[in-house]
């Protein structure tokens, strides 16, 4: 499908890539994995045609359509969210007016035998039979059924694309790619602006498309979900593993093993090799082995090992003052901004030594509800912090709070105390500041490297209550781990805001959902909040994320797309082609026929209500049995849980399908 041949990638004559080269095979599902700078974003851009090899080739199937997603995109502007979706459909509107010229030509015209007019028919058949092969159906179905999994509701779909965050807007164009059902997905950093939920619908959507998919992305459960193969990027090459994330990182390590032996071994080699040079440099009858010695030196390819894997440095923090036993206690709080409400009469009380995260859909008052906590805005209700409570917070403008003249390693020894200053160049490596880039400017550091900086010094500092406001957003994965391991070892109180499942796994010991204006206490790690709203949601209402029916546009009480139908004069319904009886023997036929119809569809719906709730049960039975080690290490089993609830998923969809064309009927026959 893609073939990359002896690619070369330099900047400045260093080479980013040297002479590297794979395949993409149709439905691969990869994740590009690497350093911060190893050259993953220049991939996709060359893949995608966005930039051009300095050597070598890239050849692309003819007819392959490729979906691109970059982490920065100029938006447009001037649509609304559901104009900008209909995007992805333009060519199927372009095969439509085609077929329709055509047919306009054919009616004037009266040349029956001449040339023109053949080719005019030939015209509108091709268009035709390719109207027919793309078989668009109902695609504002699936504009509905994607904004919705990526967290749009139905009134936004009016609303301008300029009124969104530039996060919201990103989605508007991951939407546009997934309604495109290109050949391949190039996704680079496609959960960055996704809050768990969406990131999970996302994440089953890819599982389930057909099209092949290369993505970039620091979310290891996401990556691992998604992906069955892993294509990493070091030292300008490519190593390649038919495996998902969390497996490559084994087999990685077993490599650099294996480099740092045979890289020990050469080097023993060369340096035996020089001392007999050495020695023997003036020596006559010597020369020639001495020549040969200098010309195998000449030729020898020099093994490199990767940098160094600083996942593994354990960073702590300095003891932390203690605070009361109640560091945060909130009752009745409540927030509007204007006449929005925001949060309405929540409460909570966090405990000294507790990590909590704070969940929940963007915009339903999470960074409100910090902000609050940190007192930057007003509101109604009480907040209290315990005694002695000293708070470090990091929100997502903190980077814009350092000061530019310093350096980076400036930055953090102005902070740093007691044994950890001798410390600081192993912190910064382990965060990508390792070398030369310690002493650059801050004012010179890419937003993404602020933040880091940001977080660093934020974990330096004595404090007792940790506010992390999406701490992970410019972390790679091994940056992560350091992160994750600080704080699960803080001895203080953390509040994590996050939409990272990996980063809160092990780290969390009681979530808070925020939902509707209100907060609901989970007690327990992220995936029992996970394991528990999936079976809430199998039950009952439904999400995005396991029951992508809630709001369907199919459910016309909800007021969606099928609001124009045509109810109130059924004669004109092309839906349904049912004919309004209207008196005599044909009404009694229409009426008999009518009867026939809804008597199958409610045979159809009792049938698919039998298959959700048989398929209800035995995803609730084998949830149970999830929760034994054997069970939850058991890959098969896990496979099975989730193809039986994607069995559901499928169901679910065909039974909402079938209740809402019953309906539809039962309102023929009032």
């Amino acid at each position: 499908m893609i073939s990359i041949e002896q690619v070369t990638v330099e900047f400045g004559g260093s080479p980013l890539f040297d002479n590297i080269g794979f395949l993409i095979n149709p439905k691969d599902k990869i994740a590009l994995v690497g350093k911060n700078g190893a050259g993953k974003t220049t991939l996709l851009k060359l893949i995608a045609g966005k930039q051009n090899p300095t050597r070598g080739n890239i050849v692309i199937s003819p007819d392959l359509t490729i979906g691109y997603l970059p982490q920065n995109m100029v938006h447009n502007e001037g649509t609304s969210v559901l104009q900008e979706a209909e995007k992805a459909f333009e060519h199927i509107t372009q095969v439509q007016q085609d077929i329709e010229k055509y047919a306009g030509e054919l009616a004037s015209r009266t040349d029956y035998d001449s040339d023109e007019y053949l080719r005019i028919i030939e015209k509108h058949s091709r268009a035709s039979e390719h109207y027919r092969i793309i078989n668009p159906g109902n695609f504002h179905a699936e504009i509905e059924k994607t904004l919705m999994g990526l967290g749009f509701l139905r009134k936004d779909f009016d609303r301008q694309c300029s009124e969104f965050s530039g996060g919201w807007r990103m989605r508007i164009e991951l939407a546009k790619i997934l309604l495109q059902d290109p050949d391949i997905l190039l996704l680079d950093e496609p959960t960055n602006h996704l809050d768990i939920e969406s990131i999970q619908w996302l994440e089953n959507f890819l599982v389930n498309s057909a099209s092949a998919v290369l993505l970039v992305s620091h979310d290891r459960a996401f990556i691992d979900a998604v992906t069955n193969r892993t294509i990493e990027i070091s030292l300008g090459r490519i190593y390649d593993y038919n495996v998902n994330y969390s497996k490559f990182v084994e087999l990685r390590k077993e490599r650099h093993e294996q480099q740092v032996r045979a890289y020990e071994n050469q080097q023993k080699m060369i340096q035996d090799t020089e001392d007999f040079i050495e020695r023997f440099r003036y020596k006559a009858t010597k020369s020639v082995q001495v020549q040969s010695r200098i010309k195998q030196l000449e030729k020898l390819v020099r093994i490199e090992v990767d940098l160094e894997d600083t996942s593994r440095l354990s960073l702590k923090f300095p003891p932390s003052p203690r605070s009361g036993s109640i560091p945060v206690e909130i009752e009745n709080l409540s927030k509007a901004y204007g006449n929005h409400l925001v949060l309405d009469k929540v409460g909570m009380i966090i405990n000294r030594g507790e990590k909590v995260s704070f969940v929940g859909k963007n915009g339903e008052g999470k960074s409100t509800l910090v902000k609050c906590i940190m007192d930057e805005i007003g509101y109604s209700g009480t907040m209290k912090l315990g005694h002695n409570v000293k708070i470090g917070y990091f929100a997502q403008n903190q980077a814009s709070l350092l000061d530019e003249n310093l350096t980076v390693f400036q930055t953090i020894d102005y902070v740093a105390t007691g044994d950890i200053r001798t410390r600081i160049r192993d912190i910064l490596g382990a965060f990508m500041f390792g070398g030369e880039a310690s002493d650059k400017k801050v004012k010179v550091l890419s937003g993404g490297e602020r933040s880091r900086l940001a977080m660093i010094r934020l974990l330096l500092e004595p404090v007792n209550l940790l506010i992390l406001d999406e701490p992970t957003n410019h972390l790679d994965m091994p940056s992560k781990d350091v992160l994750k391991d600080a704080i699960r070892a803080f001895d203080g109180t953390a509040i994590i805001v996050s939409h990272d499942r990996e980063f809160l796994d092990g780290l969390v010991t009681k979530v808070y959902e925020f939902s509707d204006k209100k907060v609901r206490e989970h007690l327990g790690g992220i995936y029992d909040f996970l394991r528990k709203k999936n079976i809430e949601h199998l039950n009952q209402l439904g999400s995005p994320v396991t029951q992508p029916l809630k709001g369907s546009p199919l459910n016309s009480s909800q007021g969606g797309f099928l609001k124009n139908t045509k109810v109130n004069n059924p004669e004109n319904d092309e839906n349904t082609g049912i004919i309004s009886p209207s008196g005599g023997k044909e009404a009694y036929e229409a009426r008999k026929e009518l009867s026939k119809k809804i008597r199958k569809a409610e045979k159809d719906v009792e049938t698919a209500e039998n298959a959700v709730e048989k398929l209800e049960k035995e995803i609730s039975e084998m949830l149970t049995q999830l929760e034994s080690p054997a069970k939850a290490s058991d890959p098969e089993f896990i496979m099975l849980l989730q193809k039986k609830q994607r069995e559901l998923e499928q169901k679910m969809y065909e039974w909402e399908i079938l209740a809402e064309e019953l309906e539809k009927l039962k309102t023929y026959e009032q």
